[in-house]
C-alpha cells in the first residue's frame, strides 16, 4: 500500500490551544505530509472551563467515531495525566476496530506522568500502541525501563523548528530574551537571579520575558533584585510580536528544570540565537557546550550568571554560537527532516 492510501487521524489538543503539541501538529498540517497520508486533525481539548473543555471532547469523540471506520492509522498526541485519561477511550475504540495506533508522548516529567500515581494509564496506552513516539534518547530510555518495552516500538522523533521567520528587519538590542510560560518549571526566577549578579557590570543590557504566567511574582523580584529597569515583561506574544522580540533579541535563555524538547528552544534556533540553557529533556541529545549553546545545571544561579556574562562580553561568542544554532534549525530538527522520518514510521506500521 502506498503512502497515497495511507490515511491518519490526528487525536490532539485543539488548534486554539497554547503550546507545543498544537505548534507541531500544525506544523505537519502545513507540510507535504498531511496531504500524502490524508490526516484528520480530532481536536479533543481546548482551554477554557470545565463546560469549554467538556464540550471540545464529546464534539471530539462524536467526530472520531463517525471518522475512525474510514482510516488505517490513529495517531494520538498526549502529555499529562487529564490528556492521558482523555485518550484511553480513543485508543479502546481503535483497538476494538483494529486501527494501528501511534502513541506521541510529549510530556516534561516523569515524576507527573509515568512514575505518579497515574502509572496505570500510561501502561494502558503504551502497551497497546503500535508504535511510541518520544522527544529525546532521555525519554526513551526512561519509557523503557519503566515498562519494559524494546527500542524497536518507542522511537524518538524531535520536534521541528515550527516557526516562520519573518522577512521584517528589526534592529537588534541587546537584551536576553525568555519565552514561555512564566512558571517555576521553566525557572524564570533563576533566569532574575543570575542577571542580578551581573546586571551591574552590564547596564545597557537587560532581560524580557515572553510569555503568560506569574508575571506579577516575577516584576516583584525584578524591583527587590534592583533589576526592574532593566526587566522587561511582554505577556503572550504572537504573530508579529513574536517575530519582533525573537530578533530583537542577542541571546536566548530557559533556564527549565524539566523538558520534554522545549519549544522555545527551537524557535531560538530558528532565529539564529545563541542559547543558553539546562540539559534536561532532549536537549542533552544535542548539546555541545561552547560550540551549539552554553549550559548550566538547574538552579545553578551562579552558572547561569557566568555564561550570560561570558555572551554579553563576547560577540565573537554570540555569533559562533548562533551560526551552530542555525545549522540545527535548518538540518536534524527542520520540517522536512521530521516530516520525512514520521513518513517512514508510518509506512511502517500500516
Amino acid at each position: 500500500m502506498g503512502k497515497q492510501k495511507v490515511k491518519v487521524l490526528v487525536i490532539a489538543t485543539s488548534r486554539k490551544t497554547r503550546g507545543g503539541i498544537t505548534s507541531v501538529v500544525k506544523a505537519y498540517e502545513n507540510s507535504a505530509l498531511w496531504n500524502d497520508f490524508h490526516c484528520k486533525w480530532i481536536e479533543t481539548h481546548r482551554d477554557g472551563g470545565v463546560f469549554t473543555k467538556l464540550s471540545y471532547l464529546v464534539k471530539g469523540f462524536l467526530s472520531f467515531l463517525a471518522n475512525v471506520p474510514y482510516y488505517d492509522i490513529v495517531h494520538i498526541h498526549t502529555s499529562e495525566p487529564p490528556s492521558a485519561l482523555r485518550k484511553v477511550m480513543f485508543m479502546a475504540v481503535s483497538k476494538l476496530l483494529g486501527k494501528k495506533v501511534i502513541v506521541h508522548f510529549h510530556s516534561f516529567s516523569v515524576d507527573t506522568t509515568i512514575k505518579s500515581k497515574y502509572k496505570w494509564v500510561y501502561r494502558y496506552l503504551f502497551g497497546k500502541a503500535d508504535c511510541m513516539l518520544v522527544l529525546s534518547k532521555y525519554w526513551q530510555d526512561e519509557i523503557c525501563k519503566t515498562f519494559e518495552f524494546g527500542r524497536d516500538k518507542v522511537k524518538v522523533l524531535y520536534n521541528p523548528c515550527t516557526t516562520e521567520v519573518s522577512k521584517k528587519d528589526y534592529a537588534k538590542k541587546k537584551g536576553i530574551l525568555y519565552a514561555g510560560t512564566v512558571n517555576a518549571r521553566k525557572g524564570y526566577a533563576d533566569m532574575i537571579n543570575a542577571f542580578a549578579n551581573v546586571a551591574d557590570k552590564h547596564r545597557d543590557w537587560s532581560i524580557v520575558f515572553a510569555g503568560n504566567g506569574e508575571i506579577e511574582e516575577g516584576k516583584a523580584l525584578a524591583t527587590r533584585l534592583g533589576i526592574d529597569k532593566q526587566t522587561v515583561f511582554l505577556g503572550w506574544v504572537r504573530g508579529d510580536d513574536k517575530d519582533k522580540a525573537f530578533k530583537e533579541a542577542s541571546v536566548f535563555c530557559l533556564p527549565s528544570y524539566a523538558e520534554g524538547f522545549p519549544m522555545g528552544v527551537l524557535d531560538a534556533w530558528a532565529y539564529g540565537l545563541p542559547v543558553v540553557t539546562t540539559p534536561v529533556g532532549g536537549i542533552p541529545d544535542i548539546a555541545k557546550d561552547g560550540n551549539n549553546c552554553l549550559l548550566f545545571n538547574p538552579g545553578d544561579i551562579n552558572k547561569l550568571a557566568e555564561q550570560m556574562d561570558k555572551l554579553i562580553t563576547s560577540e565573537k561568542l554570540r555569533t559562533d554560537i548562533a551560526k551552530e544554532s542555525s545549522k540545527l534549525a535548518k538540518g536534524i530538527f527542520s520540517i522536512e527532516e521530521v516530516t520525512s522520518r514520521l513518513e517512514d514510521i508510518y509506512m511502517t506500521i500500516k
